[in-house]
């Protein structure tokens, strides 16, 4: 039965999803504001983008260790007011130093922020009994739309990056602040009793164990996911412009549409799920991003390339939200802990996709280039039955939590 406390959860985590997408949307999107006010070179560049996944991954693994002693909902709660701040703290600094320490700052406050909210989305998806999980990560996409409008307004008007980010970081601070009154954990992970399989054993009361190995598929699909990812969000305007000769104009509009399509796809996945189930979901939605990289390889113009990079939107959307809630099913005892270091592979993606098309491309071509992150995406399907898991099967048929609110 769904409770108004669950509901009020689930609303004011979707909440903290859209105002990540927002901050996270005004920073990169700015990104070469940002390189010009600090009078940060070409060379130095890709090591300041690098440190901010590196710096993510590092704490999204540290919040494993957190969220045994503090609840995911206390960690959300306060590491999302320092992304905002972080962010803050990147307008309004002069020196290289100043932007090096904010940039750090928001690396490692938004890998606790992405781990500490996916944690929350598997538990209430849980105690739900349904899929809701695309639903947040639908929010997180409105929110991108949404920074990256305010991001082009402020580029538009040749407003400082300050001036660009403190009206947003006014409003949206407060808000999270209100809003996470009402996180709520619908299920507290707890360690299955001794004897139940892998996650079990002699480690029963002691920290939940999640075998690398089991796990191991999901971070592969969660890498192979960010590639593509990356891939569009790096890649798709340059490609527009000089493999398809598109207008400059014209080549901004492949990443919006992406998001578009993205959104549209998280809003109506859980649905999706629920009819056909997350295996047909997820070998879908690899078959439909491998398409969307296909058309763009071979398209013979700008609106070709345009129809490929909406498929892929529509494709790719599903894959990372139903890898959280794959691993939170494959280890119920221990899911925050699965969690945690599943979204480390959202930063090892990110940090292989770019390079890698843009060594491919310089090497060989950038239609070849595309042709890597499809047959990538493709392998999904060699682990699509890992989001059909049994929880028995991996030791955590026996869990059974209390709800807990966060206070």
């Amino acid at each position: 039965m769904t409770t108004a406390r669950l509901r009020h959860g689930r609303a004011s985590l979707a909440f903290g999803f859209l105002v990540q997408g927002v901050t996270f949307a005004l920073l990169v999107t700015r990104i070469p504001a940002i390189q010009d006010r600090y009078g940060i070179s070409d060379g130095l560049l890709p090591a300041f983008l690098a440190a901010v996944p590196v710096l993510a991954g590092v704490a999204s693994v540290a919040t494993e260790k957190v969220v045994a002693r503090v609840r995911p909902g206390v960690v959300l709660r306060w590491s999302q007011p320092v992304v905002l701040l972080a962010l803050l703290g990147v307008g309004a600094g002069s020196e290289v130093w100043q932007a090096a320490l904010a940039l750090g700052v928001f690396g490692l406050a938004v890998g606790a922020l992405d781990a500490s909210m996916n944690m929350l989305g598997v538990s209430l998806q849980r105690a739900y009994g349904r899929s809701i999980m695309l639903g947040f990560h639908a929010a997180y996409s409105l929110g991108g739309i949404a920074g990256a409008s305010l991001a082009w307004a402020g580029a538009h008007w040749d407003l400082p990056l300050l001036v660009s980010y403190l009206p947003v970081v006014g409003v949206l601070l407060p808000a999270a602040l209100v809003g996470s009154r009402w996180y709520t954990e619908g299920e507290r992970p707890v360690p299955p009793a001794a004897g139940d399989g892998p996650a079990g054993d002699e480690t029963a009361g002691k920290s939940p164990s999640v075998p690398f190995r089991l796990l191991m598929p999901l971070c592969l699909v969660m890498a192979f996911a960010y590639i593509g990812d990356s891939t569009v969000s790096n890649w798709s305007a340059k490609y527009l412009q000089d493999v398809l000769g598109s207008s400059e104009q014209l080549a901004t509009v492949p990443y919006n549409v992406y998001m578009v399509t993205t959104m549209l796809g998280r809003a109506v996945g859980d649905l999706g799920v629920r009819r056909l189930g997350a295996v047909a979901v997820v070998r879908g939605g690899s078959v439909l991003a491998a398409a969307g990289f296909g058309v763009v390889a071979v398209a013979p113009g700008a609106w070709w390339g345009m129809l490929g990079f909406t498929l892929l939107g529509l494709g790719l959307c599903v894959i990372v939200p139903q890898t959280f809630a794959a691993a939170g099913r494959m280890f119920p005892g221990a899911s925050d802990v699965a969690v945690a270091r599943l979204n480390v592979f959202n930063y090892v993606g990110f940090l292989v996709g770019s390079p890698l098309v843009g060594a491919l491309g310089g090497a060989w071509s950038y239609r070849g280039a595309m042709l890597v992150p499809m047959v990538l995406v493709l392998a999904t399907l060699l682990y699509a039955r890992s989001f059909g898991a049994d929880p028995a099967r991996y030791g955590g048929g026996h869990e059974r939590a209390r709800a807990a609110d966060v206070g």
